[in-house]
């Protein structure tokens, strides 16, 4: 069997990724006579066509898409190569790179990572979007973890762990105007003759919350919407309205001046999901947060 040439590969990764020769030489800067001479090596070695004309340009043929794929996460793991060569030859980064997925509670989600916040010379990269994409980028080894409100799909091909690592009672807080003693006593019916600020349809909170209102017949007024927790609790601190926050996070709610804890609701709870690459299943850091997550 012989060696596969990773310069082959390169150059079919280039023009898969660009649609073209064409393009592909205009990034490289070489001529499109030499790419497709070495392309061309590549489908002879695998005895595969890799590539076929389409319009202008080319597209990835199904065996092509096999390779791609491949390829992607070769050449996505090189990029790190360099940043992880000098900080284990320093010993001065440690590099923690998290997706968290729309509609996760980021308060919740910053009491998840703190554990690991005091690391000396601790680089932690966020990256926020929907749960497809997060995992797509963990399967190239683009992040280390993804903190989600849901565990993921049953039938995916990306080879993936994931475990519940924390499921937390939601609180209600809101501006000292809004929550006096007598709704206190009330909780939760108040939340009926109350301005309400939700998470939006996205949050796979926001489907319990509803159905939780349903449960305790309570007709909410909702007069906003917001997909980052961090907002709920900036506008409702400027009198705007009630909101809901995990439990996890209403350690960071309690600080904001002008909020005040309106009720608990034990029996509507948020979920959080870690999930893992198998590269993630060694990480430092990685374990360190789940392990501080399974003690609480």
């Amino acid at each position: 069997m012989s060696t596969l040439n990773y310069r082959h590969l390169y150059y079919f990764w280039v023009v898969a990724k660009e649609g073209g020769f064409a393009r592909a030489a205009e990034r490289l800067d070489m001529a499109i006579q030499t790419i497709s001479v070495q392309v061309r090596a590549l489908e002879q070695d695998l005895g595969l066509q890799l590539l076929k004309p389409a319009g202008r340009g080319v597209t990835v043929t199904d065996a092509g898409q096999a390779v791609l794929r491949r390829a992607e996460e070769i050449f996505q793991l090189g990029e790190l190569i360099p940043e992880e060569a000098q900080a284990a030859a320093t010993g001065q980064v440690a590099r923690l790179a998290v997706g968290m997925s729309d509609g996760l509670s980021k308060l919740a989600a910053h009491a998840l990572l703190s554990p690991v916040l005091d690391t000396p010379s601790l680089k932690l990269l966020c990256h926020e979007g929907e749960v497809e994409e997060l995992l797509a980028e963990l399967a190239l080894h683009r992040l280390d973890l993804v903190l989600a409100c849901q565990a993921p799909p049953q039938n995916s091909s990306l080879r993936l762990s994931s475990e519940r690592i924390a499921e937390s009672p939601i609180h209600w807080y809101g501006p000292e105007s809004l929550v006096q003693p007598e709704r206190i006593d009330d909780f939760p019916r108040c939340l009926g003759q109350l301005p309400l600020l939700l998470p939006t349809a996205h949050a796979a909170l926001r489907g319990r919350i509803d159905r939780w209102f349903e449960a305790h017949r309570i007709v909410p007024r909702v007069v906003g919407e917001f997909e980052d927790s961090a907002l709920l609790s900036l506008f409702s601190a400027q009198g705007l309205g009630v909101f809901p926050v995990s439990a996890m996070g209403s350690a960071d709610v309690a600080a904001v001046r002008g909020l005040r804890l309106l009720g608990a609701s034990d029996d509507l709870r948020e979920e959080i999901f870690a999930i893992r690459s198998r590269r993630g299943l060694h990480h430092p850091l990685v374990q360190r947060i789940l392990a501080a997550a399974q003690g609480r």
